[in-house]
């Protein structure tokens, strides 16, 4: 069989073509990751200085020598940034969870872990900052983009309600998550009063929490 010369030349130009596409479309997504990046970093900067629940986004472009044509190349809206640092936020409270409640050897250790874990974020200044804006602002959130902001509790929730039905294995799965979603309730309405007042639950405060669910989850 012999192939066209001119037909092996297009082939192998419609590969190398591929290749070279599929080279700029990664470099590109990578650009665009890190410049997104670039922008949630300004927003937490803005946040933590100027202890805004809502920042402008003036300020946020301004922080991150963006144009506003370059931010709404990723974002319709300031709304979207801000969803965009909630389950930023989420995942990362998610990992500081897990770290805490693995090192628990008991199901009534990692619950104490996750309630102390959330209250916890009430006294670190880091986290305190990044994290009171978007209790401030989770209704609007959740009723702007209702799936999402379920997807960032969820992940919460379920991290929880494992420990929950671990703590009392005759327990059904759905009354675990209900169980484990009034805890989840609990803690960050807690968390949410100590924000807005800008003072971490005391010691004793804490103790009452994690006690109260506790013996809550003994007794049903």
């Amino acid at each position: 069989m012999i192939l066209d010369s001119q037909s092996i030349v297009s082939s192998l130009s419609e590969e190398f073509a591929s290749r070279a596409l599929e080279r700029t479309i990664a470099e590109r997504r990578d650009e665009y990751v890190q410049e997104i990046q670039r922008i949630v970093d300004a927003t937490y900067r803005v946040i933590e200085r100027t202890d805004q629940v809502d920042p402008s986004l003036r300020d946020v472009l301004k922080e991150a020598k963006l144009s506003t044509q370059g931010f709404y190349r990723y974002f319709q809206s300031k709304d979207e940034l801000l969803l965009l640092l909630l389950d930023d936020g989420r995942r990362r409270l998610l990992s500081y969870l897990e770290h805490r409640m693995d090192r628990a050897t008991t199901p009534e250790g990692r619950v104490r872990a996750w309630v102390e874990g959330v209250l916890a974020q009430a006294s670190r200044p880091d986290a305190a900052s990044r994290t009171r804006p978007f209790l401030a602002n989770q209704d609007r959130l959740a009723a702007a983009y209702p799936e999402e902001q379920q997807r960032s509790v969820d992940a919460l929730v379920d991290l929880l309600a494992a420990t929950v039905s671990e703590l009392r294995p005759g327990r059904r799965r759905d009354t675990a998550r209900r169980d484990a979603e009034a805890i989840y309730h609990l803690a960050f309405g807690v968390l949410h009063v100590a924000l807005r007042h800008g003072e971490a639950p005391t010691a004793a405060e804490t103790e009452h929490l994690v006690r109260f669910c506790l013996q809550g989850l003994a007794d049903t």
